[in-house]
């Protein structure tokens, strides 16, 4: 049963150290993960479907999450020091979008620098790990989707109600229509009925002057 959850949660691992993706990709995949391994943070940007470039720009295009891949990240584990984009970029850049600020970041670092690890978990990061990655380190990360996942459904559900109540407040307005067209519809008989009986009324008396 605990397999079968771990395997539909896929982790995004990136690291600019070959060695240390192996080893982060293998740990993961003793649990059961499914794991995909960049080398950049421009590159974990790129398969999130997120461009380098400032989203709330108006001249940037729109973005969706995993708009090139049919999986869906549940969590995203980088290394801090990194060549061009640092970890702490990435994890901002992932942050700062309404479309991906919701997946867990998890940091990693060789070294143990406290200001460093406090900046990141006040940016949002979930966990900050010292490297090398060990297997108890990735039980710690399950948590994290599990929450995720429940924030996802429990976003999806309060979506679907507020279409379901959108859908109903229109079809009470478009009863409330018909109901008004049907009001007025036998005050106009009745006007024409009236009116037709004082017409033939009038017509059978003789003026006497």
């Amino acid at each position: 049963m605990g397999m079968a959850v771990e395997s539909q949660f896929h982790v995004l691992a990136v690291d600019d150290s070959i060695i240390d993706r192996k080893l982060i990709e293998r740990l993961l995949r003793t649990s059961s993960y499914q794991v995909t391994t960049v080398d950049s943070g421009s590159k974990a940007l790129e398969f999130l479907g997120l461009n380098e470039c400032d989203s709330s720009s108006p001249s940037s295009p729109s973005t969706s999450p995993n708009n090139h891949h049919d999986v869906e990240v549940s969590l995203v584990i980088t290394d801090y020091c990194m060549p061009g984009m640092t970890g702490y970029d990435l994890l901002k850049k992932i942050k700062e979008s309404s479309l991906l600020k919701n997946i867990p970041v998890v940091i990693m670092s060789s070294e143990n620098v406290p200001a460093r690890i406090t900046r990141c978990l006040e940016e949002g990061a979930e966990e900050f790990f010292l490297k090398p990655m060990k297997l108890s380190d990735v039980s710690r990360l399950k948590p994290h989707m599990m929450k995720s996942l429940s924030r996802k459904d429990a976003d999806q559900t309060r979506q679907e109600g507020e279409s379901r109540n959108t859908e109903t407040r229109c079809q009470h307005l478009q009863e409330e229509q018909r109901q008004s067209k049907k009001r007025k519809l036998p005050v106009d008989e009745d006007d024409e009925v009236t009116s037709g009986r004082r017409r033939s009324r009038y017509d059978g008396l003789a003026v006497v002057l």
